[in-house]
């Protein structure tokens, strides 16, 4: 099942209409007649509208009422009331996919548009870094962005740090639950992981030509379940949720935010205003001032993680040397 956001299929018009009446029953003439199509149309559409989740009641003689709304994200959902500029005012939504990375991914050579958002009800092959997979059951909020940056080859390294931090920000304005950033893009919740991010990059004569960046919230997912399935993988530290936190947010609020300050941070690359991003990102951070240890090609590197250079990289210090390090798995000792 595939939506968007921006075809006026007769669905859309009849839960336009419903909404804008919801205050009162109308009848299947009145919409068959305002509409233009047959009653047994209307009736059609109603019944998809039912299947997506809202509550249309229906009275003999009196017609329909839509009582309560979906909790799919829906992409006409998080279009409107969307306060962005330019992020997630194109919308596709698949109940299931592969994962939307890949899909994304097919798309944004076909695609010059800015700030697509492609979203997921559920995952069969979700990714995370270095190929590894990621558990993606419905509950949970699975989404990607195909962008085409401005900003320097340089912060494609950054960028998923700047991610994780819009991300952090609008968990705290929306749901009021803190979360910590551990580097390079994950989320965490007492030192479990809540989020992570993925970012995809197609690169041409030394500029970055595509760009998609993939996030994965645990929203509402059975947290035992998921630790279940990757206990055994590699750095395991733990799966966190934000129905753990009693979080009354709904997906669609939190989606939206996160967009608006996604934009917000995108907007500061694209004109080269790094400082503040990282300043506010080793506010929220656990990596920055602990003892961390990383396996790499070149064996492994242990040290104190003393701060984030300007391209993103991970500076560690052990006695006199310091090294910096772009990619891979921290392990965080003790402090």
């Amino acid at each position: 099942m595939i939506y968007n956001s921006f075809e006026d299929t007769g669905l859309l018009k009849v839960l336009k209409f419903l909404k804008i009446h919801n205050t009162e029953y109308l009848s299947g003439q009145d919409l068959s007649d305002v509409l233009r199509i047959s009653r047994v149309a209307v009736w059609k559409q109603i019944k998809k509208i039912q299947a997506l989740g809202y509550t249309v009641e229906s009275k003999q003689k009196e017609g329909y009422k839509l009582t309560k709304n979906s909790e799919l994200l829906l992409p006409w959902e998080i279009v409107s009331g969307l306060e962005t500029k330019v992020l997630g005012q194109q919308a596709y939504y698949f109940d299931s996919v592969d994962s939307t990375q890949n899909q994304a991914t097919k798309m944004m050579s076909d695609s010059k548009k800015e700030g697509i958002i492609i979203i997921a009800e559920k995952q069969t092959g979700g990714r995370g870094r270095s190929g590894r997979k990621w558990v993606s059951p419905k509950g949970g909020i699975w989404f990607s962005i195909i962008l085409h940056p401005k900003f320097d080859i340089s912060n494609t390294t950054l960028f998923p740090i700047a991610s994780s931090l819009a991300l952090s920000i609008a968990i705290q304005k929306t749901c009021k639950i803190s979360t910590e950033l551990k580097w390079p893009n994950d989320l965490t919740i007492k030192g479990k992981k809540l989020a992570g991010m993925l970012v995809d990059a197609s690169l041409e004569s030394n500029k970055i030509e595509n760009l998609v960046l993939g996030v994965g919230i645990n929203f509402n997912v059975n947290v035992k379940e998921i630790e279940k399935e990757l206990k055994k993988t590699p750095n395991f530290y733990g799966v966190s949720s934000l129905n753990e936190q009693k979080n009354k947010t709904s997906q669609i609020e939190l989606i939206q935010s996160f967009l608006l300050e996604l934009e917000k941070v995108y907007e500061e690359l694209n004109k080269n205003q790094i400082k503040k991003i990282i300043e506010e990102w080793t506010k929220r951070s656990s990596t920055i001032g602990k003892q961390v240890e990383m396996n790499t090609l070149n064996g492994k590197i242990s040290g104190k993680a003393i701060k984030i250079d300007e391209d993103g990289g991970l500076i560690i210090k052990n006695k006199e040397k310091t090294k910096k390090i772009f990619a891979g798995d921290i392990v965080h000792l003790s402090k």
